[in-house]
This record gives structure tokens, C-alpha cells and sequence, in this order.
């Protein structure tokens, strides 16, 4: 039943090989990936948010957070942008009970970056990344590769459990054909 999603893997099972090159370092920077697109962006770089709201996550994306798959989480879709090209399709799973306190305000982020917040915040800790190859046939391959004109055979994603005051969301960040390999 669960086919349609990705296969993720903790990253030190992979072996380098199996990921093609140049991906490697993006997958596995653990520093923000927004400030990294900004550095290799010559041009504008720019968030655009393609949609926003409350749904149930992914059955991999709620056991990930150890949350009961009835959950109601915020649902932020967006592509990080070079001069209008999509270089990044990031989807953010933030359940219900993460949006209390200060963390309220990640559901007014509009078209700011979300890493500009994470990697300001003091008690953040982030878990382990965790890398996908993602295929055609795939919801996330869909929704992430919806403007490009040519499909990839495959595209690759990471993702980690993030914790604001202890309290967990999700982000996942698909890398699209056009992401400059060596930055």
C-alpha cells in the first residue's frame, strides 16, 4: 500500500556509490541548505510557497516523528528558487501539537525561508539525515517535478526530524535536475 512513497534510508547505510555524483555533498551538508542555495545562487534566490495547509501525513512521514497517523499536521510545500528556476522542492510536516508557544509562528512563514528560522533558533536539534531516491509513479516525485518540462528518471531527497523546544517537524528537500552539482 505503501509503494507510492519513497524508501528512505539513514544516511550511513548508503554508500557513496550508490548516490550519483555530485549529490553527495548537498545530501549530506549539515549545515542550512538555504544559506547554501543563497552562496550558489549568482542570481535572486527566492522562496515560493505552491501550497499550505492542514492535512494528515504520509504514513512514512508520521512514523518518522513517532506521531499516530490520525494526527492533523501543517502541510508547507514550496520550491527554493535561482532567478525563478527551481533548484529545491522542500515539503514540511508540522504537527498540531508542535504549533504552541513560540513555535506558532512557523504557521505565518509566507515566502521566508523555514532553515532561516531553524538555524536561528538556539535549542534546535535535528536527528539523522535520511536519503531517498525517488521515482516516477511516486506522489512526491510528482508534486516536485510538476513544472519541470522534462522529467528525470529519478531525483534525490533528504530528510531529518527537526525539534523546536523539543517539540518534532519534519522537512524534506528534493533536489531537482538544474541544482548546480559543484558548489
Amino acid at each position: 500500500m505503501h509503494h507510492r512513497e519513497p524508501v528512505w534510508r539513514r544516511s550511513r547505510r548508503l554508500l557513496r556509490s550508490q548516490v550519483p555524483t555530485g549529490w553527495w555533498e548537498w545530501l549530506l551538508d549539515p549545515a542550512s541548505l538555504t544559506r547554501r542555495l543563497q552562496r550558489a545562487c549568482e542570481g535572486c534566490f527566492s522562496v515560493e510557497v505552491i501550497r499550505q495547509g492542514w492535512d494528515k501525513p504520509l504514513h512514512n512521514e508520521a512514523r518518522a516523528m513517532g506521531l499516530l497517523e490520525s494526527r492533523r499536521a501543517l502541510i508547507r510545500e514550496v520550491y527554493l528558487h535561482c532567478d525563478g528556476k527551481p533548484w529545491v522542492f522542500a515539503r514540511t510536516v508540522i504537527p498540531d501539537t508542535t504549533l504552541t508557544g513560540r513555535e506558532r509562528r512557523l504557521m505565518h512563514l509566507g515566502n521566508k525561508p523555514l532553515g532561516a528560522v531553524l538555524f536561528a533558533a538556539p535549542d534546535m536539534q535535528r536527528g539523522e539525515v535520511e536519503l531517498a531516491c525517488i521515482h516516477p509513479g511516486q506522489r512526491l516525485f510528482r508534486v516536485a517535478t510538476q513544472r519541470q518540462r522534462q522529467k528525470p528518471a529519478a531525483i534525490w531527497g533528504r530528510r531529518s526530524v527537526f525539534r523546536l523546544h523539543d517539540k518534532p517537524l519534519l522537512v524534506s528537500e528534493i533536489f531537482l535536475p538544474g541544482t548546480p552539482k559543484h558548489t
